[in-house]
């Protein structure tokens, strides 16, 4: 911070509490007075945001950089019913290998102390026990890295620095075949090859789906090609046979590559990506090698091309294996369920894809969505309606619902099985009818499926098996469940709303105005009539809106983006960064209610 920046009132972090105790502290609970002396970097995060999951990479190297100054403390926040379940935490922590202490706060108490209102926030408090920032969004980490070098200085000159280990507590091992495997497909020699998520490796199972025929990955997180012991892996997903069958296509999540599995040899290679994530002004076609991509999740052979649910900017990828190329195929990156043609269809988090010869078929899970694409590419919503609709409920295909589904595979019949993750459950959906029907029930965390004769062969992650289902005539009977995400709605007044967005430039950076405007606001709603005026795109941050008085409740869907430089006069070419942050601002209209909805867009400096 420069001395010339204005000084706010020191706020006193408020403590953290959760109902569903701590995680990763050998069964002790924390206090903020028990961290005093070190630079505290709270991660407010649920398990099922792509967004949250970078944060976790980002905050990988800082831990590590800064290990004897920095602690960093999770606070799980949750979005879906599934996860306020206290084993789901359990096994989310050690699933996206999270090595610092993680508050279970099921209830959102924490949350709301700390007025959060996005996933992921991350708060830093310095070590005397005062916010300094807070920052919404992915992307921060380089400058918190600077604002806890500055405060290792300021409070190692006070005598208030304490260095040394943190609270971390690592948990035992589990000495099981596969951990929190991802996804798992049907080789022509009818063994199973499944991503090893977790242990970063692919293994291949014998036809009985328990025996382990090979391993291929040397089991710890890294980049690397070559043979089955010497290539690396990071936490794998999607897996698609070649057309000629004689390799698979992997999506190397974590790395940001696709990666290609020579099934003679055990041979690995990279096919796409780069190893670093993409960014909003990072390349969308181009030579393969030479684009970034950002947490692909599954892949499917469809058209001629390899398609990509590109879970980290909500879109669908295609390569091109004959020309070495990845291009954009649908989605704009704004996360939503908006369907019709490629280039205007909104998605949220696609985690799973199963091809036909006519049909694309997506499990959208943040929207607890079935979708497909259809060989126009224009795409289409068999069930799901939004963000905060989910639950266990049959039926008509317009009434029924999801909760978080990652997985979908093609039946025999035309049908779709759906792997409806947080419900536990395989789903069917048959275009036929346009009915959704349950197969199976208590199948822990199920991720994906595949077919395997007259059985289909279901991933369990959270029981880290794959379990083998003889195909029911029947659907089985569930109790019909509906949720709504448990943030607290926002009460505001009927009528005019005021939104201001509030960014400032890093220290360090200005405003990147060289090319025109520097920010972006696109504004819409569900229901759609909710606003009666100021939906659509503009450059100007802060935005009046009209609520309609008729629509008693419903979500605002804000999307701002902001681009700064470094302020260097001496380098003429600076580094430049865009700032980015999408938010489901759920509403309640009331008599009495604000009259204006404040938001912030980057971290800002609170000392």
């Amino acid at each position: 911070m420069t001395d010339s920046a204005p000084r706010r009132v020191r706020v006193r972090a408020p403590e953290l509490v959760g109902k569903g105790g701590w995680l990763n502290t050998g069964g002790r609970n924390l206090t903020l007075a028990e961290l005093r002396g070190k630079c505290v970097v709270v991660d407010f995060w649920t398990f099922c945001c792509i967004n949250c999951l970078h944060v976790l990479d980002e905050l990988r190297e800082l831990e590590e950089k800064h290990r004897d100054t920095v602690v960093v403390v999770g606070v799980h926040s949750p979005k879906f019913a599934h996860e306020a379940e206290h084993e789901a935490v359990v096994d989310a922590v050690e699933r996206y290998g999270v090595e610092h202490p993680v508050l279970d706060d099921p209830e959102l108490a924490t949350w709301k102390q700390y007025a959060v209102r996005a996933w992921p926030t991350l708060v830093v408090v310095d070590p005397e026990g005062y916010v300094v920032a807070q920052h919404a969004g992915e992307g921060h980490v380089h400058a918190i890295e600077r604002l806890v070098t500055e405060l290792e200085a300021e409070h190692a000159a006070k005598g208030t620095l304490r260095r040394g280990d943190g609270p971390y507590v690592p948990p035992e091992p589990e000495p099981t075949v596969l951990r929190f495997p991802g996804k798992a497909l049907l080789l022509p020699g009818g063994t199973f090859l499944v991503s090893d998520t977790t242990r970063h490796q692919l293994v291949e199972l014998a036809a009985d789906a328990e025996t382990v025929v090979r391993r291929i990955g040397s089991g710890t997180r890294g980049f690397a090609d070559g043979g089955p012991g010497r290539a690396s892996f990071s936490e794998p997903q999607g897996l698609a046979l070649t057309e000629d069958g004689a390799a698979v296509v992997v999506a190397d999540t974590v790395n940001h590559a696709l990666r290609r599995l020579d099934l003679a040899g055990g041979e690995v290679t990279t096919l796409a990506g780069t190893g670093r994530q993409w960014w909003r002004g990072s390349a969308t076609s181009g030579p393969a090698r030479e684009v970034d991509l950002s947490s692909p999740w599954d892949v499917a052979v469809f058209g001629g091309r390899v398609w990509i649910a590109m879970a980290g900017v909500h879109q669908l990828w295609t390569y091109d294996p004959g020309a070495g190329t990845v291009a954009v195929a649908a989605g704009t990156t704004n996360e939503g369920l908006v369907d019709g043609p490629g280039a205007e269809a909104w998605f949220a988090q696609p985690s799973g894809l199963a091809a036909t010869a006519d049909r694309l078929w997506l499990a959208d899970s943040e929207t607890s969505a079935l979708r497909w694409v259809d060989l126009d590419g224009a795409v289409h919503t068999a069930v799901g309606t939004g963000l905060f609709d989910f639950g266990h409920r049959d039926g008509p295909a317009g009434q029924a619902l999801l909760q978080h589904p990652l997985g979908v595979t093609v039946l025999p019949d035309g049908s779709v099985a759906v792997a409806d993750t947080y419900n536990h459950a395989l789903r069917r959906y048959d275009p036929a009818t346009d009915e959704v029907s349950t197969l199976a029930t208590d199948l822990r965390e199920a991720a994906d499926a595949v077919v395997a004769g007259a059985d289909i062969v279901v991933v369990e992650s959270a029981r880290h098996r794959l379990t083998r289902l003889r195909l029911p005539p029947e659907a089985v009977r569930v109790d019909a469940v509906a949720h709504r995400t448990a943030r607290e709605a926002t009460e505001v007044a009927p009528g005019r709303l005021r939104l201001d967005v509030d960014f400032r430039a890093p220290a360090g950076q200005k405003p990147d105005d060289r090319h025109g405007p520097s920010t972006r606001l696109l504004v819409s709603s569900t229901p759609p009539g909710l606003l009666r005026a100021g939906q659509g795109e503009g450059t100007a941050l802060t935005r009046e809106l009209e609520l309609d008085p008729a629509v008693a409740e419903g979500v605002l869907h804000v999307s701002a983006t902001a681009a700064s430089c470094d302020d260097d006069p001496a380098n003429a070419y600076p580094a430049c960064h865009v700032h980015q942050q999408d938010w489901g601002v759920p509403v309640r209209l009331a008599e009495g209610g604000t009259d204006r909805l404040p938001l912030v867009l980057a971290g800002l400096d609170e000392r």
